[in-house]
């Protein structure tokens, strides 16, 4: 006992000391809407330009144009190769502290229209209001097209915005023309959360917001038939067979008759459809080349061990088979899905696409 907890003599003991440990703590993971709501200006902008393809794949193309001399374009997306000189839709993004209100965005409506009497552009289709948040008199007003014309129109005539002052008194006139003959409808806001569930169908969501918890498919099962495009690594591993046991499996149906090379045939069809299923669960989840990374790992290495001198192609298949399994990934966020079988299954992959041979030319066919 410490002198620490031993008790005088002759006196009670004292409680033993007992270390509080602090509760577990785990980091804080914001939300992409939080995510998106620390952005800068410019940051926001770039999120707006990934977006906007998603919202309407149709679109020529999608450029940002914010900045000096903008003329209140930031994000333009342009139907015809006409661009800025034919059907367009502008992307007005804000991004302030606060909510975006009537007064801000009746500001850029003004130097929308100056723009197109100036003729810098032709006027939009439409015009979309993306901020984070938005005014409830904003709102409103977008709601309500009819009456927000009015509204316009009647704080145009006493404006003081030097976008519509430093005008002539003709282009003022050509802007309220202008105004008076414009369907407010085309004025719109976008909801964040509609925005992130189509930014998330793009390339560039898992390369801005943390991974989502998502749970791998289950692995493929081989058909018994063979299909089509498992034709060419089967077709290597039969030479394969053949090479070692001859005329005793050098075809298909001698294999599945034979005791070593059937139940081999079938492991490798196993892997093969294992790296299969993470394939296409990489292809509808992350953005495309992540399980090329994976093939372009394992081929790296299988590359060098496969251009060793070895007597039988069932010999290179098998050191092949091993060094994949040691192979270090590149760390995408696919990388935790991947499992023994599927490096495996990744050689004959590589095979089937020719990049990996495991029998000499030359050898038994």
């Amino acid at each position: 006992m410490s002198d620490q907890t031993r008790a005088p003599q002759g006196g009670a003991a004292e409680p033993p000391l007992v270390l509080q440990r602090p509760a577990m703590q785990f980091p804080y993971m914001p939300t992409p809407k939080k995510i998106v709501f620390g952005y800068d200006p410019d940051e926001f902008e770039e999120f707006v330009k990934e977006w906007v393809p998603a919202l309407e794949p149709d679109y020529e193309r999608v450029e940002r144009q914010g900045g000096t001399g903008d003329h209140g374009i930031d994000v333009a997306a342009y139907r015809s190769v006409q661009g800025l000189e034919g059907p367009w839709d502008n992307y007005q993004c804000k991004r302030y502290k606060s909510a975006l209100n009537w007064s801000t965005a009746a500001g850029e409506i003004r130097k929308m229209f100056a723009g197109v009497v100036l003729g810098h552009f032709t006027r939009p289709i439409r015009y979309v209001f993306v901020a984070p948040a938005f005014a409830r008199n904003l709102r409103d007003a977008l709601a309500k097209p009819e009456q927000t014309r009015a509204k316009f129109l009647a704080e145009l005539v006493s404006t003081s915005d030097e976008v519509i002052t430093r005008l002539t008194a003709d282009q003022r006139q050509k802007v309220t023309e202008l105004a008076e003959l414009t369907d407010f409808s085309m004025f719109s806001p976008i909801d964040m959360d509609q925005m992130l569930e189509q930014h998330k169908t793009t390339t560039y969501w898992a390369m801005r917001f943390p991974d989502e918890q998502r749970e791998r498919p289950a692995i493929m099962t081989p058909p018994d038939e063979h299909d089509a495009e498992e034709a060419r690594y089967v077709r290597q591993l039969v030479r394969v067979y053949a090479e070692r046991w001859k005329s005793a499996a050098n075809t298909l149906e001698l294999i599945a008759q034979h005791p070593t090379a059937s139940k081999h045939m079938r492991r490798q069809r196993e892997a093969f459809y294992s790296a299969e299923s993470l394939r296409r669960f990489a292809r509808d989840a992350y953005p495309e080349g992540h399980f090329n990374a994976v093939m372009d790992d394992v081929c790296t290495v299988a590359v060098e061990v496969c251009d060793k001198r070895y007597e039988l192609g069932w010999d290179r298949l098998q050191d092949v088979l091993e060094a994949a399994g040691g192979v270090a990934l590149t760390q995408t966020v696919l990388t935790r899905f991947v499992r023994p079988l599927d490096r495996m299954g990744v050689c004959h992959h590589l095979a089937n696409d020719d990049r990996l041979t495991w029998c000499e030319e030359g050898g038994a066919a």
